[in-house]
């Protein structure tokens, strides 16, 4: 399995691109940095995009997507909870801003086929075994094991703490986390939920305790302001708990 960080990072600027995550080329994660990563060719192989939750930051190059490629390629599944697609179509795919590739070219057979997914209820999406797994968010929000040929990854998205229903139902070699700020603005973190340094080692912790090893850890969704701060507290926690736990960024490729 081969994994690429397209985004890293929750806003974008110059070299920085929001959340999104590609898997062997064919299989996407969120969609807030697609477009901006990939060339046109490297667009049409795209068959699948898993949705953790609506925001902005993880959806938005659904419409770029579809502009570039509605016409040259075959539809895009896109897999989502029903809340998800719902504020999706009302708010991105309107029709009134751009056109509504959930209705083009035809209602019969759009570009972006939107597939409902329930949380614990396994499908099989391009070959790969995909479970959704509900995480703590300011929104109905999910992560998702991917698993093909024995090896396997769990994408929490946006998430706040409480993650040991996450740990005891999936069992991924590579771990992709998000840590949106540094320790300091650890209670406005949880308000709004996302993970701080010192959040994510307890989380580990919980992992360790429910399946006695510690997975491949690799930090995304980094505000760019705190990233050196965030960098150091990383750092601290991972020599604390003795295991990996790594920056991750645009372009950054991980051969499971």
């Amino acid at each position: 399995m081969q994994v690429r960080i397209l985004g890293a990072h929750c806003i974008e600027a110059k070299g920085l691109n929001m959340s999104s995550i590609l898997v062997d080329n064919v299989l996407a994660l969120d969609a807030g940095g697609l477009t901006a990563s990939l060339s046109f060719e490297e667009q049409q192989k795209i068959r699948a995009i898993l949705l953790t939750h609506h925001h902005f930051d993880h959806s938005r190059d659904l419409i770029t997507l579809a502009a570039n490629c509605g016409m040259l390629s075959d539809p895009i599944k896109i897999y989502a909870l029903s809340d998800t697609i719902e504020t999706i179509n009302s708010c991105l795919l309107d029709g009134r801003m751009y056109m509504d590739f959930s209705r083009y070219p035809s209602p019969e057979k759009p570009f972006l086929q939107m597939q409902t997914i329930e949380p614990f209820e396994a499908k099989v999406v391009e070959g790969y075994q995909v479970l959704p797994v509900p995480v703590n968010h300011a929104v109905s929000s999910v992560g998702f094991q991917v698993a093909s040929n024995g090896k396997s990854l769990f994408y929490t998205g946006d998430t706040g703490p409480g993650l040991s229903e996450c740990w005891e139902k999936t069992s991924p070699q590579l771990l992709l986390i998000e840590v949106s700020g540094p320790n300091k603005a650890e209670d406005f973190l949880v308000k709004v939920g996302h993970l701080s340094a010192q959040l994510l080692k307890q989380e580990l912790i919980e992992f360790h305790r429910i399946k006695s090893y510690f997975p491949r850890v690799v930090v995304i969704h980094i505000t760019p302001r705190y990233e050196d701060e965030i960098r150091q507290e990383l750092q601290e926690a991972s020599q604390e708990l003795g295991v990996s736990i790594e920056m991750g960024y645009e372009g950054m490729n991980i051969d499971l």
